[in-house]
């Protein structure tokens, strides 16, 4: 079981912004920026390229919500759209708010002690309330 599986089943600590039957986002613990999204399928499968396309097509429409809502939340200019998949073996994309190129560079990242709490769960607020407006 993924460490993605533990946080969709509650085992682990996540902070949710969208929750549904097949697809779910919660901010990353080593975020890019604070409003760092990961799109996540329920479903564990390690590489995006064998999801079936009805999910793939589901989780990229989630993304593309997501990231008008971190636009919209953080004034930012472009959401960012990453697909690594190295560090966990289970699908998800990178979405977070971004206004240039430099923005995606991973050896960036805050380290997840390096990041204030406090920040963190005033994005996910400002995440979803911008999905519900």
């Amino acid at each position: 079981m993924s460490v993605f599986s533990k946080i969709i089943a509650g085992e682990l600590p996540g902070r949710f912004v969208y929750r549904s039957e097949d697809v779910v986002a919660f901010l990353t613990i080593e975020p890019l920026a604070y409003g760092h999204v990961l799109v996540v399928p329920v479903q564990e499968v390690d590489r995006w390229t064998d999801l079936d396309p009805q999910l793939w097509t589901r989780l990229s429409q989630v993304a593309q919500e997501i990231g008008q809502a971190i636009i919209k939340a953080f004034d930012a200019p472009r959401a960012g759209f990453i697909i690594a998949g190295f560090d966990v073996p289970h699908t998800h994309i990178h979405v977070f708010p971004t206004s240039q190129m430099g923005d995606y560079d991973f050896s960036q990242a805050m380290g997840m002690n390096e990041t204030d709490p406090a920040l963190m769960d005033d994005a996910a607020q400002r995440i979803r309330e911008a999905l519900e407006a």
